[in-house]
């Protein structure tokens, strides 16, 4: 059997299953590194040789002199430019292209940091992990969730069935984070009532084989099987939160 042709630095978060997922769509061999943050392991100097940053995900591609990539967006893109000869991730049409790269912006800059990045997204921050509850700072993050969703319903209402019209980067880049829904805004809220051309969408995306697996990286997700619902009780999930808060807190430093 041949080595793999990349490993991929990650954490079962919304940002790392973005380059599982687009690995998996490509059908590429890559070996998974699990970086542990509870041990701070992405500010090791091992890991900063690799990504400066300190963030996952990061992406090594040994077929190309052992060439690092950062950045969820910039490990789509690169994937999408020299390992997509049969344009799964990114059309080559013009203007289809550039409609799907304007969703991944969108979903870099918006959707991620206000509702559950993968330290400091804010509607999940000041819901499951401040030190103390502040209601100002929920409501406002939470509202603008919602609102980003909406951007999402307003696409899909005309008429398509994927973000950029085609299935793409746009897609892949958001999924993450809208099936986590109710952590991020509680397990009242239900996606299918207030938005459910967006929850369509979702479930459509959870029936490709790629999003599946790589949804699974490096860890097994349930979020899927559980229809994208919390499904422990309120006293696990606050228990769940807890326990993460700490390497939370660290990692600001």
């Amino acid at each position: 059997m041949s080595s793999p042709d990349f490993t991929l630095y990650t954490v079962g978060t919304p940002n790392g299953q973005k380059a599982s997922i687009a690995l998996e769509e490509l059908g590429l061999k890559y070996k998974v590194h699990a970086i542990s943050f509870s041990k701070n392991e992405q500010k090791e100097e091992w890991f900063l040789k690799i990504n400066p940053n300190g963030r996952i995900p990061a992406l090594v591609d040994h077929s190309r002199g052992d060439y690092a990539v950062f950045e969820s967006g910039a490990i789509l893109l690169y994937l999408a430019e020299f390992y997509d000869p049969t344009r799964v991730l990114l059309s080559e049409d013009p203007k289809e292209k550039y409609e799907a790269i304007s969703w991944l912006m969108w979903q870099m800059g918006g959707l991620g940091p206000m509702q559950v990045s993968d330290l400091f997204g804010q509607a999940n921050h000041f819901y499951r992990y401040a030190p103390e509850k502040v209601p100002y700072g929920i409501k406002r993050y939470q509202d603008e969730t919602k609102r980003l969703y909406s951007v999402m319903e307003l696409s899909l209402s005309k008429g398509r069935e994927y973000l950029a019209g085609r299935y793409s980067v746009a897609d892949i880049a958001s999924f993450g984070w809208v099936s986590g829904n109710q952590w991020s805004l509680g397990t009242d809220f239900e996606l299918e009532n207030e938005f459910p051309l967006v929850n369509a969408w979702l479930h459509r995306l959870a029936q490709r084989p790629a999003v599946v697996a790589g949804m699974s990286v490096p860890t097994k997700s349930n979020i899927i099987d559980d229809g994208f619902k919390i499904k422990i009780s309120a006293e696990e999930a606050e228990k769940k939160a807890k326990e993460a808060t700490k390497w939370i807190m660290q990692e600001k430093k």
